[in-house]
């Protein structure tokens, strides 16, 4: 079998070719009845209509002279003929009538024959009886949110329909009241663009199957970019009223910063840009209502945090000259660093107990049931949206555009299909196999190359750690004023940041190439099946290359340190990278940091590009916009999704994320909108009845969360040490002498030579002769020096209980939810089955009548003598009807 494209394209030319010729004169004065509303838009061209102003412009093409232009004008003409053999309408704008006096356009006009073709081809759903099922019934208390509404004509662009798919054969069962209105301009640019993709450009006798779609003619250079025009500028309404001016309504209603407490026109966005767009931008909508409830949650428990401030009696000791001030901390690194009081560290204890007290724990529950909540009461919104779009019967290979031109020129092989029971292009086992070893082996290998690259940056702090000790705390260096503010620590983290930063850039600039590349070396069979495996692989890679340092920072610095006299090395001792440690203060404040910058690196990633509209021609200011790869939506999701990671894989450690996120995403809404609006083309329409891939990505993300979550609140988080000492350890339920309780003691004299600092501090005399560390181990002179006490073990089975009851519950109170929730709503359903019931109806009696008039016109051609049995004949086949 064909492409729809070859056995459609030799049926119908000659009848199109025809029907353009026979028709064009008749139309333009039929249409045309405003001559001077025509002719006033011809000086400035800003118009979506050919030159006649009649026929509207569906796509554009656009190229230029150069030095290959022999051949490039040769696939050009064989391309343009072939289209026009499809029955598509071509009008040329010369190079001197182009702004640059270089460029040429070619715009493409679809005429109803094509359209009708296509759209029986692709089955596109049009409208056939306005619905009668009401919206709804009314809320109580509704007036409360009209400050938020838009007007109706912008939230309901236009009436509800039944709708069915387009048959060509019955025309006059749709509501076709004009036939170049009756197909919006989003359809329109789906069928030209399914007949771009599928057009060749070899000569006729030839099959150079490899020669075929305008992918391929952009890709090498044939044309510089292929369009729909937007509808009018989106600062002002289109001078001709037969203009939607729907970009003029979205940019005032929607991509406005103006307009961030208002709801969304989700239709119109549909209407224009289609359904793939919209549910993205229904999703973000979503995502930032349910964030509102955990930003007042995470609020709350940082209130508690700040109001429980007073309370802190671990801060207070660390604070206290006489408790904190008096205890001499162990080095944190060989040879630089010095001894250190712990009072030093009295601000970032107390900064820790707002980020790391009781609430967060009842925070990390909350939030696991609440990624529970956001994902079920989605799959609710997103039933509702199928149903309001007409997305309930949608087959994504057959409304996909079917199978992917590439997959039909690179597959010679052919099989039976044993539905269609036609001969159908397939990939044998063995190939598939094959790629998909390379493609596996490709992305191993990229995520191993960030891994490494992490190591390294991991490396470059043990290694500068040391460096910034001693230049900081010189009291013989210039720099000793600063130092006062600048710890080696926060220099460590941020220089490193930025070199991870640089990192991530680098490699995203290749790896989105070789995700592209191995991906179109699989060669999906449909479009859908493309995008999923393209998002799977560029989000493995966006996860490892992302969250890596978060889970550094949250499961292995400061755990594996070793004690003094046996400290732990990342490459061996040879190495002399001892591995790094935290103060004293939570570890669960250096998360929290980690986050903060991550959260900055993504931010600072993002493009953005301001090409102001001039005045000149619609295809001319279309033109200089920024082009919608086939990437855009990946990004637009991708930036969510990791922000979706964070506020859910590490939200213990940052109460405030929610909020940050709430507020980052209210702004997102209106940056994205004001892109889509202003800064890219209009992109080509397509259909999506969910967020595809991206579901399961955040299914398998909220499950993770709530391991993550139990695991920093265990081992991250110092509330189990606190718990288990205030009940197991304290005396009169106190916390008083937890400090101490946490903190072994080690003998200087044994310190090794390669571990001692090199200068001592001035406060530093030869009366001390111990040293302080975290962790939990037999002091000097017990039988069991220096090994784990008894009280570790308690902890370390106190966590571990911990883990298991927290996820425990979480998982059951989650697939609990799940259950209770279901998918679809009642009322959706009740109203698909009854939509459904009545187009069958209706579908029925447009039969009936059909053949009622197919009788009577048989009985008006029978002959005398029969008249009487056709009456019998009619009158029975009534009845049964």
């Amino acid at each position: 079998a064909e492409s729809p494209f070859s056995s459609l394209s030799h049926k119908t030319c000659v009848s199109q070719s025809s029907f353009h010729l026979s028709n064009s004169k008749t139309e333009i004065n039929c249409r045309c009845s405003n001559r001077n509303s025509c002719q006033s838009l011809q000086p400035n061209k800003d118009t979506v209509f050919f030159r006649d102003g009649v026929r509207r412009i569906d796509f554009v093409l656009s190229y230029v002279d150069d030095k290959d232009g022999e051949k490039k004008q040769e696939r050009r003409r064989e391309f343009e003929a072939n289209l026009e053999k499809a029955g598509l309408e071509l009008e040329t704008d010369d190079k001197s009538d182009s702004k640059d006096q270089k460029t040429y356009f070619l715009k493409i006009h679809a005429p109803w024959e094509v359209l009708a073709t296509y759209a029986d081809v692709l089955k596109i759903k049009v409208p056939f009886k306005e619905s009668d099922i009401p919206h709804g019934q009314d809320v109580p208390l509704e007036w409360l949110s009209h400050p938020f509404r838009l007007p109706e004509h912008i939230m309901r662009p236009q009436p509800d329909y039944f709708t069915y798919p387009f048959d060509k054969t019955k025309t006059d069962f749709f509501l076709i009241t004009d036939k170049d209105t009756f197909f919006p301009p989003s359809t329109r640019n789906r069928i030209v663009f399914y007949i771009l993709a599928r057009c060749p450009y070899y000569k006729e006798g030839r099959k150079d199957k490899d020669k075929t779609g305008i992918k391929r003619l952009l890709s090498n250079g044939t044309y510089t970019a292929a369009f729909p025009l937007h509808d009018c500028r989106y600062w002002k309404r289109a001078r001709n009223a037969e203009c939607e001016s729907e970009r003029y309504n979205l940019y005032n209603h929607w991509a406005r910063f103006l307009c961030f407490y208002k709801e969304q026109p989700l239709n119109l966005i549909r209407k224009y840009y289609g359904e793939k767009i919209g549910i993205y931008f229904a999703w973000l909508g979503f995502y930032t209502e349910m964030l509102f409830f955990a930003a007042v949650m995470g609020v709350i428990c940082f209130t508690y945090g700040v109001l429980s401030y007073d309370d802190n009696i671990s801060s207070k000791e660390i604070c206290d000259a006489d408790i904190g001030g008096s205890i001499v901390m162990c080095p944190l690194c060989d040879k630089k660093c010095p001894f250190w009081r712990l009072n030093s560290t009295c601000l970032s204890s107390w900064q820790s107990h707002l980020f790391d007290n009781e609430g967060t724990i009842f925070f990390a529950i909350f939030m696991g049931i609440w990624v529970t909540l956001f994902l079920e009461f989605w799959k609710r919104r997103q039933a509702r949206l199928e149903y309001e779009w007409d997305l309930v019967d949608f087959e994504e290979e057959q409304q996909q555009l079917q199978i992917r031109p590439e997959f039909e020129i690179r597959c010679t092989n052919r099989r039976l299909n044993k539905i269609t029971q036609e001969m159908e292009p397939y990939l044998p086992v063995t190939s598939k196999c094959a790629r998909f070893c390379l493609s596996a082996a490709t992305v191993i290998f990229w995520i191993s190359l960030i891994l490494a690259c992490i190591i390294g940056v991991i490396a470059y702090r043990l290694a500068v750690y040391a460096a910034f000790a001693s230049i900081i705390k010189d009291p013989m260096r210039k720099i000793q004023v600063v130092g006062r503010f600048i710890t080696p620590q926060l220099a460590t983290s941020v220089t490193a940041s930025c070199i991870n930063f640089v990192i991530i850039m680098i490699l995203n600039f290749f790896y989105e190439r070789v995700a592209i590349w191995i991906t179109d070396m699989e060669i999906p069979k449909t479009h859908l099946e493309y995008e999923n495996r393209l998002t799977m692989k560029m989000f493995l890679f966006q996860f490892v290359n992302y969250y890596s340092s978060c889970f550094y920072v949250a499961f292995f610095k400061g755990k594996f340190v070793g004690h003094p006299g046996k400290y732990s090395y990342m490459f061996g001792k040879r190495s002399k990278l001892r591995n790094e440690e935290v103060s004293f203060s939570s570890p669960l404040l250096h998360l929290t940091e980690t986050l903060k910058e991550m959260k900055y690196n993504i931010h600072s990633s993002r493009k953005g590009r301001h090409n102001p509209e001039n005045h000149y021609s619609r295809w001319e200011q279309d033109h200089v916009l920024q082009n919608f790869t086939q990437l855009g939506l990946f990004y637009e999701y991708l930036e969510m999704v990791v922000q979706f990671g964070f506020i859910t894989l590490f939200v213990a450690s940052f109460p405030l994320a929610p909020l940050l996120a709430l507020f980052n995403n209210i702004l997102e809404i209106r940056v994205d909108a004001w892109k889509f609006t202003t800064q890219f083309r209009r992109p080509v329409a397509s259909k999506a009845r969910n967020i595809g891939a991206w579901q399961e990505i955040l299914n398998a993300v909220a499950i993770l969360s709530v391991v993550t979550n139990a695991f920093i609140m265990a081992f991250t988080s110092d509330m189990i040490p606190r718990m288990v000492y205030l009940y197991a350890y304290g005396k009169g339920a106190s916390m008083r002498g937890y400090v101490n309780n946490s903190l072994s003691i080690y003998n200087i004299s044994r310190i090794s030579e390669e571990n001692m600092p090199d200068t001592q501090d001035y406060w530093f005399d030869n009366s001390t002769t111990t040293c302080r560390y975290r962790d939990y181990r037999y002091p000097p002179g017990h039988e069991r020096e220096y090994n784990h006490t008894m009280q570790f073990w308690h902890i370390l089975a106190a966590k571990m209980a911990f883990i298991i009851i927290m996820e425990h519950v979480v998982f059951v109170v989650k697939f609990f939810v799940a259950w209770m929730i279901p998918d679809v709503p009642s009322d959706v359903k009740a109203r698909i089955k009854r939509e459904r019931y009545l187009i069958q109806e209706y579908l029925h009696n447009y039969e009936v009548e059909r053949l009622k008039l197919q009788l009577s016109a048989s009985f008006m051609t029978e002959p005398p003598s029969e008249t009487s049995l056709v009456a019998d004949k009619h009158e029975v086949l009534s009845e049964c009807l």
